[in-house]
């Protein structure tokens, strides 16, 4: 009897454990579970947010808002200067405090979205080294440039103190010096560096020469991705024009846009992109570009559009996974709008013109294109009613699919 007992006890007791065991796991695996999505929307988003004025911030997260309103002060999207009206702490399901952010109430600006191809005329901003050869000269085969420490990418601004904006320039001086030396102002990685650069006889083409081929103008087609009713303001491309030999983002003196239709698509298959094909329509400019940066390019147009296509710019985080749409022109001068899916968003990248992955799901626009190809970086992307984003980029080896970038980045650090 006692020992039944005691056989009782025992097995009670070892239950009891693994019933404290089994709760013990659960408990651990529910706490790494909740930490890992707390570190995960810690560095996923932002430490700050626009928010359009009278509005609340609103996540499409598990993640809920819990804001301490602090002194107000309505400011244009792209104003820097004042101080942040409020701060938020964001909670995992409303309870666990993931991260303090800061809000700005903001007047978010009504444009009008684009689509339209343009054509791009960029002079640049000196002259870009696109390559470097070596000279026949009397003391052999040299390349000046090369052993003066210059290399392919920099942009020459100026020698001896003369500013260089052309390769006519650039030769003229290079010509003139007699073979003397000559003092060689570069920009490299945003950098100002001088070097000290020897020309030399060319015994071939009877001139002084320094060994390098430099480049100081380029043209393109790109689209429109919006402009503003008020200034006339516009945005294009989503990402920078960069030199085709080096890579390098083209610092630019001045350019122009022109009409451009487009002719003929080159369709985008696996591992081989697409292009659009078109010709500018005239000579005469329609606008001014003034920048050229990460974000694209940047100007003013001469005319102003129809007003009534006007839509509220859409803010980062009012871009949701889900269904969209784009207007892009892949025939002629007219755009059009087709289906898209916005698979994946990156709320944290504001370095990059990749802030959402993006796939073509309009049948029409795969048959004519095969999804995203090169001329059609600016489209404008929209969702909801409201002007969201650009494209940017194709994934080569899935042309249905590409990057896009956020309006609110494109407007705030490019205008």
């Amino acid at each position: 009897m006692i020992q039944n007992e005691n056989s009782y006890v025992n097995e009670r007791n070892n239950n009891m454990k693994k019933l404290i065991k089994g709760f013990s796991f659960v408990a651990t695996f529910t706490l790494f579970n909740i930490w890992t999505l707390m570190a995960y929307y810690s560095a996923m988003l932002p430490d700050s947010y626009y928010i359009a004025s009278g509005d609340k911030l609103s996540l499409n997260t598990v993640i809920e808002i819990e804001a301490q309103v602090q002194e107000k002060a309505v400011q244009s999207v792209k104003s820097e200067a004042l101080p942040l009206s409020q701060t938020a702490t964001l909670k995992l399901f409303g309870v666990i405090p993931v991260k303090d952010v800061e809000l700005l109430e903001v007047e978010t600006p009504v444009l009008i979205p684009g689509g339209n191809p343009f054509g791009i005329k960029l002079l640049m901003e000196g002259v870009m080294v696109v390559g470097m050869g070596e000279i026949e000269c009397s003391g052999g085969r040299i390349c000046p440039a090369t052993e003066a420490g210059i290399k392919q990418g920099d942009v020459i601004t100026s020698i001896d103190g003369k500013k260089v904006n052309s390769n006519n320039e650039l030769q003229e001086i290079i010509s003139e010096s007699d073979g003397n030396s000559v003092n060689v102002q570069i920009n490299r990685d945003g950098r100002d560096i001088t070097f000290e650069l020897q020309p030399v006889f060319s015994e071939y083409s009877r001139t002084y020469q320094v060994g390098m081929w430099v480049r100081d103008s380029t043209a393109g087609i790109g689209t429109m991705t919006f402009h503003e009713p008020s200034s006339g303001s516009f945005g294009g491309l989503g990402h920078p024009i960069c030199d085709i030999d080096t890579g390098g983002v083209i610092p630019i003196s001045s350019g122009e846009i022109v009409n451009v239709q487009i002719n003929n698509v080159k369709k985008g298959y696996e591992g081989i992109p697409g292009e659009l094909q078109g010709s500018f329509i005239s000579g005469d400019a329609i606008g001014i570009l003034s920048k050229n940066n990460e974000y694209g390019v940047f100007g003013n147009l001469f005319t102003q559009s129809d007003t009534s296509k006007a839509m509220p710019m859409g803010l980062k985080q009012d871009v949701e996974v889900g269904e969209a749409t784009i207007l892009t022109t892949v025939e002629g001068t007219i755009p059009k709008e087709y289906n898209i899916s916005i698979e994946k968003i990156d709320y944290r990248n504001n370095d990059t013109a990749k802030n959402m992955i993006i796939r073509i799901t309009d049948e029409e626009l795969l048959d004519k294109t095969g999804g995203i190809v090169q001329g059609m970086s600016g489209s404008p992307i929209i969702q909801n009613g409201k002007l969201v984003g650009a494209v940017t980029h194709v994934f080569v080896n899935d042309p249905a699919k590409g990057y896009g970038v956020f309006t609110e980045n494109m407007y705030e650090l490019g205008l």
